[in-house]
């Protein structure tokens, strides 16, 4: 009956039916009533319409229907996504309501692969950040930019991370959002920003735009922020902290002690992220004497030995690394800051590298299955070895991408003194290359052009290398 009367040639009509059919699709079971019976085209046709009311109803229904998976690709074939692109443009200013429909909509669409290059090729890109960039409308700014995030998600699979970071004023736009008032806008900002520093010239277009200053300011104010801003905030440093320029940027602006903050969180996706960003900072050895002056080591070795998290585990573990593989006493020294002698913040590097090798230790061990190192300690046939990496695989582990200085760095860990840093590297370079990870390729091309089989090579074979970092 609904259906019927949103076929209706009278507006009014029209207005109230798609109003009616919006607010019951909130349920999935109607929802799935009105795809079947052919709601989808008739809302898509009346999104269309040149009367603001009914367009905004009809763009609230395909929003509702448009959070189903299954209905996604039917509305963008009912011709959906153009009619919502072309609303925006009609009606861009003063009339929020339908513009928050139609960006919501866009953003449930744009989360999927396929639909995300339909709101891309019908000129969303343009019309969302317009929006993000004019519109004063907290609704319409959240979900402008969490369509925007949506649509930078889908990362080599089509090329709307780079479009988005190229649109004239787009990455600006988000970096003022993470100033405003409302979380929501701050917090779909923020998760816009992780996915667009995905890409090298977004990366550094973003810290040219004022972003490293906003996201440490962002990071700061979100102690007693929910765990979905905290999460985006740390991301976003984490992506950007990926270019040594903007990790140490981070590090001077003073981005060490949110992180540490947010690496203390009881929440997985928060102290995970944090973690990730706390480890690419630490590659820098003024970030990393930072992070052990403002308490960092003892919360690292926290998520090291307590997170439920697998891949924090191992990030903290990298980041302790890194923090005690000499390269930060050498800069101590440099600087003035004796290894034996306390920091300005009385915390002992040698206490603190006692410590933090302690539970590297305990993480490593934790991935070693006794029955199966003897095994193969006893005969390193291929099958054994796939035993061993099959025991010690952290999924996760594979989406981490590292440049070729990261990976030389584990190359050199290798002849660290510490056994316990020479199986830690050994086991980080095993993570970064089994095969089937995202990025093994990519880690397996640089150690070869870079010669380091020669060094793995000896490494396995040394008198000096302790067991478990010769298996791995």
């Amino acid at each position: 009956l609904l259906l019927e009367l949103a076929k209706s040639w009278r507006e009014g009509v029209q207005s109230e039916a798609a109003k009616a059919i919006a607010n019951l699709s909130v349920n999935a079971n109607v929802a799935k009533s009105v795809a079947e019976e052919g709601g989808i085209k008739i809302l898509a046709n009346l999104a269309k319409s040149m009367n603001r009311l009914v367009a905004e109803e009809a763009a609230g229904g395909l929003w509702n229907l448009s959070v189903g998976e299954e209905h996604k690709n039917a509305i963008a074939q009912a011709g959906g996504v153009k009619a919502l692109v072309d609303l925006i443009f009609r009606w861009p200013n003063g009339c929020d309501g339908v513009l928050e429909r139609a960006a919501g909509a866009l953003a449930n669409l744009a989360a999927d692969d396929k639909c995300s290059m339909e709101v891309a090729t019908a000129g969303g890109v343009h019309a969302l950040v317009m929006l993000a960039r004019d519109c004063k409308y907290e609704g319409v700014q959240e979900q402008a930019a969490r369509a925007l995030a949506n649509l930078a998600a889908h990362g080599d699979s089509n090329n709307n991370n780079a479009a988005v970071g190229q649109e004239a004023g787009a990455l600006e736009a988000l970096v003022q959002l993470t100033e405003a008032p409302h979380e929501g806008v701050r917090q779909e900002a923020a998760g816009a920003l992780w996915n667009l520093s995905f890409d090298d010239k977004n990366r550094e277009s973003i810290a040219a735009a004022g972003g490293v200053e906003a996201l440490v300011t962002l990071a700061q104010s979100c102690s007693n922020a929910s765990t979905g801003l905290q999460e985006r905030a740390a991301g976003a440093l984490w992506g950007l902290s990926v270019s040594e320029a903007n990790s140490i940027a981070i590090g001077r602006e003073g981005g060490v002690p949110p992180l540490i903050a947010l690496a203390r969180s009881e929440a997985e996706d928060v102290h995970e992220t944090a973690a990730g960003a706390l480890w690419n900072l630490a590659f820098n050895p003024g970030n990393a004497l930072r992070i052990v002056e403002e308490g960092g080591v003892p919360a690292l070795v926290d998520l090291c030995s307590s997170s439920v998290s697998k891949m924090a585990r191992f990030m903290a573990a990298l980041a302790l690394a890194y923090m005690f593989d000499g390269r930060m006493y050498d800069y101590a020294v440099m600087i003035g800051t004796s290894s034996s002698e306390s920091t300005s913040k009385s915390i002992s590097l040698d206490g603190a590298r006692k410590m933090a090798l302690d539970h590297i230790k305990a993480f490593v061990i934790t991935f070693m299955d006794p029955q199966v190192f003897v095994a193969a300690a006893v005969s390193s046939t291929p099958t054994m070895l796939a035993q061993v990496s099959e025991r010690a695989r952290i999924p996760e582990a594979g989406h981490l991408r590292c440049s070729g200085a990261e990976i030389g760095r584990f190359v050199t860990m290798l002849r660290n003194p510490s056994p316990t840093l020479k199986a830690c590297a050994a086991f980080a370079l095993l993570q970064f290359t089994i095969p089937g990870g995202r990025h093994a390729m990519h880690h397996a091309s640089l150690m070869q052009n870079g010669g380091e089989a020669r060094v793995l090579r000896s490494a396995a074979a040394a008198s000096t290398m302790p067991r478990e970092a010769k298996i791995f």
